[in-house]
């Protein structure tokens, strides 16, 4: 078995980590998590993805037998695949996270556009005590909280807690252990009570504009709005709404 289950009812995508019993994420795990989003961004009905894991742990990184010897290559190329992945699925991708986000844990999030979270979750990229660096967590960390926040977890592997997490940009939202359920379930409910055609844009937006120069990116979003977002119904139909002081009727198109 892959140990990631996946669902899909009513515009929701959930994928769960399954492999008790900290959720250690194998080579066909990365594989399964990365066909997982793939299906999800095939899918028009989809407009929103939950990542999550069963048990205390979230996750606590990519098992180390599969990055010795003759395993490390495919190891790797998972790795990359798995971020291709997150990086083309279209749809926004809430994490909730109850437990330990630790190496390729916490880089999971970082593919994520939104975290949610336990006060009982702990995160970090504690590589740099076995030896070697985190790949993903290297790229990404930097663009998200900054080169100095980044070199603190990269260069020293230490741990921190949700708060800390949470002050740093990590983490979106703190709430506590027996309330992360009914938060999951209220955060998901406001996403899927918006635009799924909006969302798919927003998001391809903050995407598109990532590592530009601020005059390119004002020009290429000028572009996407003028263009792919005003050929929406739901563009459309949430302006006129509006105006006539109405709930919009989504069609997600």
């Amino acid at each position: 078995m892959s140990g990631v289950r996946t669902a899909s009812a009513d515009g929701l995508f959930r994928i769960t980590l399954d492999r008790p019993p900290v959720n250690v994420l194998s080579t066909a795990m990365m594989d399964a998590i990365a066909a997982a989003l793939d299906e999800a961004a095939a899918d028009r009905s989809v407009r929103v993805v939950r990542l999550d894991a069963a048990g205390k742990t979230f996750c606590a990184g990519v098992d180390v037998a599969d990055h010795l010897g003759d395993k490390l290559p495919g190891m790797m190329d998972a790795l990359l695949r798995l971020f291709a992945a997150f990086d083309a699925v279209p749809q926004p991708v809430l994490a909730v996270v109850q437990g330990a986000a630790l190496g390729g844990g916490l880089e999971l999030l970082l593919g994520c556009d939104l975290v949610l979270a336990s006060e009982a979750a702990t995160f970090g990229q504690p590589e740099i005590k076995l030896g070697v660096f985190a790949p993903p967590a290297t790229v990404l960390l930097p663009r998200l909280i900054g080169e100095r926040a980044a070199a603190r977890l990269l260069l020293t592997g230490e741990t921190l807690d949700a708060r800390a997490a949470e002050r740093l940009g990590l983490v979106h939202e703190v709430v506590p252990a027996v309330a992360l359920g009914d938060a999951a379930t209220l955060r998901l409910g406001s996403l899927l009570a918006l635009s799924g055609a909006a969302l798919r844009h927003a998001k391809r937006a903050i995407r598109e504009s990532r590592g530009l120069a601020v005059s390119d990116a004002h020009a290429r979003l000028h572009a996407l709005y003028l263009g792919p977002l005003m050929s929406t119904e739901d563009a459309h139909e949430g302006l006129r709404s509006f105006m006539e002081k109405r709930p919009p009727a989504w069609k997600h198109r």
